[in-house]
């Protein structure tokens, strides 16, 4: 695109995020006689969920990038610039290159930035890294990190979680610290979250979890963080991973309204107060799919199930193809142990006033449980007790437990009653599943069915 061009397309995407991808590859499958131009900063795509083990396994950010082959084979443009204004009456795009894009439908992608918390201090001094989805940035902090031997990172969540794993595997010495009670705590609740820390630790990692970090020390250059017990942690790295805010200062400029949560407010198509304009993944506000109300869930799946909803509706509304809320989904792992959660915590449940009953069975992964490579699987779900349906569920397993976890996820999504578990049928085999008498989903079904009845 040359300086002071004037492109038309029927529908403009910004943003070359997941999001961004997919509401492309998607829209240009339903509507294949529109035009679809998609506008990102990054000359590559690289994959969010992957970032971690770049610090790990992985030489750089070239073995995580996406391919544009799929949006090429489609016809669809791609542009290497920067929106920097959008025009909602004129329906027109400017870029810093100084392009006009005229646009019918315009789809913001705007993705989310890691955030750099203000408050605390020292924050912005040499070796303090984040953990943005900028392949350069993080190249660049993987070779910073190479002579750095302690290295503490603050927040307890599943970016720090991932990273500090990764890097106890290069030999470093890592240190989390985590002003919540244990670990993972916003997805999971005591007896999951405990074990994944637990897991963390048994590979070398120190945990400081009720503890807030109050500010970083050093001159030009980081050497370590101030806890608010008064102690000092030594470092030669730190890196802040508290979490991330949507980008959404373009869309604000333009007049386009945001939301309490700091994100832009869709409707169930994921339309703003404009039609013609939609908003997906980070930077779009969610609700939750329990009780409806505004909240906001970052998770690359959240942000593919938006985009496909939001191109399919572009030109013409389908009264089943909605979102309905968010569910989230989460997954991590420690070597061969993976936990995952869907839906809320029986703690968070609580506090929406479910009445609420759980039950948690162990099993194995196989069976019989002596056959090479078996692994504990613990699937706990909640439930409420008015109606039996599913509200959420946690899995603590092997390497089906991601698989597991969605299913559940797709349990309660279709406000599934653990009568609906309990006499469902599952197709077992020795070396991938769990055996069909301690199928560990349906029996914690059974116990909570059998609590309700007995009530």
């Amino acid at each position: 695109m040359s300086k002071a061009s004037k492109v038309n397309t029927n529908v403009l995407i910004i943003g070359g995020g997941v999001s961004g991808v997919v509401a492309a590859i998607t829209g240009k499958a339903f509507y294949l006689n529109k035009s679809f131009t998609l506008i990102r900063k990054e000359s590559q795509l690289i994959d969010p969920c992957s970032i971690p083990y770049v610090f790990g396994p992985l030489a750089n950010t070239s073995q995580i990038q996406v391919s544009d082959d799929s949006l090429k084979s489609m016809g669809i443009a791609i542009v290497t610039d920067e929106v920097v204004s959008i025009d909602q009456n004129s329906r027109v795009c400017k870029t810093g290159d100084g392009a006009e894009v005229h646009f019918d439908k315009l789809i913001l992608a705007l993705g989310s930035v890691p955030k750099t918390p203000d408050w605390l201090e020292g924050v912005h001094l040499e070796n303090v890294f984040t953990i943005p989805k900028d392949y350069q940035y993080i190249d660049k902090m993987v070779t910073a990190l190479g002579d750095c031997k302690e290295v503490v990172i603050i927040g307890g969540g599943f970016v720090g979680f991932e990273v500090a794993y990764e890097l106890v595997q290069t030999g470093k010495e890592v240190t989390i610290v985590e002003a919540l009670p244990y670990l993972l705590g916003t997805a999971f609740d005591n007896e999951a979250g405990s074990r994944a820390q637990i897991a963390l630790e048994r590979q070398g990692i120190k945990v400081k979890c009720g503890t807030e970090a109050r500010g970083i020390v050093g001159d030009s250059r980081a050497t370590g963080v101030l806890l608010s017990n008064g102690s000092t942690l030594p470092a030669d790295a730190i890196i802040v991973a508290t979490g991330y805010r949507p980008q959404t200062s373009l869309a604000e400029q333009a007049g386009i309204q945001i939301g309490d949560t700091g994100a832009v407010p869709v409707d169930q198509y994921m339309r703003t107060r404009n039609p013609d304009i939609l908003a997906v993944g980070d930077c779009a506000e969610t609700r939750c799919f329990i009780t409806g109300r505004p909240n906001h869930i970052m998770l690359a799946s959240t942000a593919c199930a938006e985009a496909r909803i939001a191109s399919i509706n572009l030109y013409r509304l389908s009264a089943v193809m909605t979102f309905t809320g968010t569910v989230p989904i989460f997954c991590t792992a420690v070597g061969d142990t993976a936990f995952g959660s869907a839906g809320p915590t029986e703690r968070d449940a609580k506090k929406m006033k479910f009445n609420v009953v759980t039950a948690t069975y162990e099993g194995v992964d196989k069976h019989p449980r002596d056959l090479p490579g078996t692994h504990v699987q613990a699937v706990k779900l909640i439930v409420a007790r008015d109606s039996g349906v599913i509200l959420g569920g946690e899995v603590i397993g092997g390497a089906s437990t991601g698989e597991l976890t969605n299913l559940i996820g797709f349990a309660i999504q279709n406000r599934m009653t653990v009568n609906s578990v309990l006499i469902g049928q599952v197709g077992t085999h020795s070396l991938l599943t769990a055996a069909p008498i301690v199928y560990p989903l349906i029996r914690a079904a059974q116990i909570i069915a059998q609590r309700i009845w007995t009530v």
